[in-house]
């Protein structure tokens, strides 16, 4: 594989561009053979064979069966050690700590659900941390000083000036301007964190309905809405990182609300966040509405009315589809984006009818016309962007053979 110009062209450098593009290779297509890991680098046979040896004894690569059912003797099929490295996530609500440990092949090998219920910690958040972070190590069978790289999504955002938590007010205990040193202290690995709905645009881009996208903006709803913003292929988090914060939105249909951050909300989370729709069933006579969290609430009230065409059920659905596209108008009219992904449970349990209903509203509204999608990733989404964003500086970190 050739370098690029403007690439220094020294043995190392190549030979390091060289071990980097075989073990991508390895991830994304699983185990391959010398004669096809040659092929796919464009490097000779015997250069594929110093190669594979050279990862071999770095600890990168192992051999793993052979290749069989083919003319031929049988080849021998390599693929990346899943010891080589681990990273881990730990996605943050106000009721619980969800972490997660991954091998550096992406796979989940440890995860763990710390309950952290009440409007005081019961714990320092420290503790919280450590003990969420050391559960899902344990199920692992590792230890914390296996784990190359933690990142944390939480709601809000870390202001990235005064290293403080912003826009996420029912979060007890994560407000401390202290609370980032002593976590770096407390723990043996770097650190990261993110917001928790950029993190789930992160598992989309990767793994789910915006791979090949540069440019879309995701609309999350569980606890409460919110949006994450992918630009040029990169997360854009603002100057305070507060960028995709539309909960606060004033839009039309709503009074204004002032003070948004003491009141934690505004107008687009008050017309079409998860509470709003229970509130918008009741009115319209939608029988049989369940108890519970706003959020499971909403996504079983959307499930239900996804699977009517006429009659109050049918009625919610259009009602919460229009109030959707009111503040999707502002968005796609600010940011023009190819893509809009609909993620969190109350968004996907409408699947693509309710998709349907928003994207024909939003072509009234805005004149850009962006496609709309539901997300892929349904399995606790935040975890997995956090892991994805554990992984990819876990593995340039491992996967650096030019040291």
């Amino acid at each position: 594989m050739a370098g690029t110009a403007g690439t220094p062209g020294t043995p190392r450098v190549l030979r390091a561009m060289n071990d980097r593009a075989a073990l991508d290779l390895l991830l994304e297509h699983g185990p391959l053979s010398r004669t096809r890991i040659g092929k796919l680098t464009g490097l000779s046979k015997p250069t594929a064979s110093q190669l594979l040896a050279r990862l071999e004894a770095a600890g990168l690569v192992l051999a793993t069966g052979t290749t069989e059912g083919r003319p031929g003797p049988n080849a021998q099929l390599y693929e990346v050690d899943p010891r080589a490295g681990y990273a881990a996530g730990l996605d943050v609500t106000p009721e619980r700590i969800l972490a997660a440990v991954a091998d550096i092949t992406g796979r989940t090998v440890g995860s763990y659900a710390l309950p952290t219920p009440g409007r005081r910690p019961a714990q320092p958040v420290v503790r919280q941390v450590t003990d969420a972070l050391d559960g899902a190590v344990k199920a692992a069978g590792l230890t914390r000083s296996d784990v190359h790289r933690l990142v944390i999504g939480t709601p809000g955002a870390f202001d990235p000036n005064t290293g403080r938590l912003r826009y996420a007010s029912h979060l007890p205990g994560w407000h401390s301007p202290e609370l980032l040193g002593e976590l770096a202290a407390a723990l043996p690995m770097p650190v990261e964190y993110e917001n928790d709905v950029n993190l789930a645009a992160v598992a989309e881009q990767r793994l789910g309905a915006a791979r090949g996208h540069e440019d879309f903006v995701l609309l999350w709803s569980e606890g409460g809405l919110g949006a994450a913003l992918v630009l040029g292929g990169r997360l854009h988090r603002g100057w305070t990182g507060g960028a995709g914060e539309v909960g606060f939105l004033p839009v039309p249909g709503t009074p204004l609300v002032r003070q948004v951050t003491k009141a934690n909300s505004g107008g687009y989370q008050e017309l079409a966040g998860s509470q709003a729709v229970p509130r918008l069933a009741r009115e319209l006579g939608v029988p049989d509405i369940p108890s519970g969290p706003y959020a499971e609430v909403a996504a079983t009230l959307v499930e239900r009315a996804a699977a009517h065409h006429d009659g109050p059920h049918r009625q919610l659905l259009e009602t919460y589809a229009t109030r959707l596209a009111t503040g999707l108008a502002s968005l796609v009219s600010v940011l023009d984006p190819e893509l809009v992904v609909l993620s969190g449970a109350s968004l996907t349990a409408g699947g693509d009818t309710l998709r349907t209903l928003v994207q024909d509203e939003l072509e009234e509204l805005a004149a850009a016309r962006p496609r709309l999608v539901v997300g892929e990733v349904r399995e606790h989404p935040v975890l997995r962007g956090a892991l994805e964003s554990a992984l990819a500086a876990t593995r340039d970190e491992v996967f650096d053979t030019s040291r």
